[in-house]
């Protein structure tokens, strides 16, 4: 059956008409199915893309039809998008990090070189030292625990700090 001319979706004026026709409907109806967050103007414009595309295939009298369910199928295309974003922004990384192998070794190193000259402090300096900087007690109660006076734990804590400070270069404690 042979189109007629005046029914031709490719001609200018005819694509024209049915976009101004259907496109405030059909923004309206994707707007109401779907609220505003999924971007209904964009996706009732895509639609008239494909329908331009695909306008040699497609009759005047399915223009409509053609028009609200390629929109919708994109509407349930991005909802899925969505739903795939989000998924992977809840999920939690997997524990990588931007540290070259250079920088772990060296670390290690540390590490190592660190708790090797705390086992070389006194025990009292190692003590001290340990109550004051990692579990970040006052010298006053830490005086009180050890039953030495506050003068001899600052003594201890600083002679501890002075040697590892010697012996690890690079060594800041706040």
């Amino acid at each position: 059956m042979p189109k007629e001319l005046n029914n031709n979706i490719c001609e200018d004026r005819i694509f024209e008409h049915i976009y101004n026709t259907y496109a405030q409907d059909l923004q309206n109806f994707l707007h109401y199915k779907y609220g505003a967050q999924y971007s209904p103007t964009d996706k009732v414009q895509d639609a008239f893309i494909k329908l331009w595309n695909n306008c040699e295939k497609v009759s005047l009298n399915k223009a409509k039809s053609f028009l609200f369910t390629v929109a919708n199928h994109l509407m349930l295309n991005e909802i899925k998008h969505q739903k795939v974003v989000l998924k992977y922004h809840l999920e939690k990384p997997r524990g990588y990090n931007n540290e070259t192998p250079e920088f772990l070794l060296e670390k290690e190193q540390f590490l190592q070189r660190y708790q090797y000259i705390l086992e070389k402090l006194s025990k009292e300096q190692r003590v001290a030292f340990l109550l004051n900087k990692v579990e970040g007690k006052k010298h006053k109660e830490i005086a009180e625990f050890l039953g030495v006076t506050q003068k001899v734990v600052e003594y201890r804590i600083y002679s501890a700090f002075s040697i590892l400070k010697k012996e690890l270069e690079g060594f800041k404690l706040k």
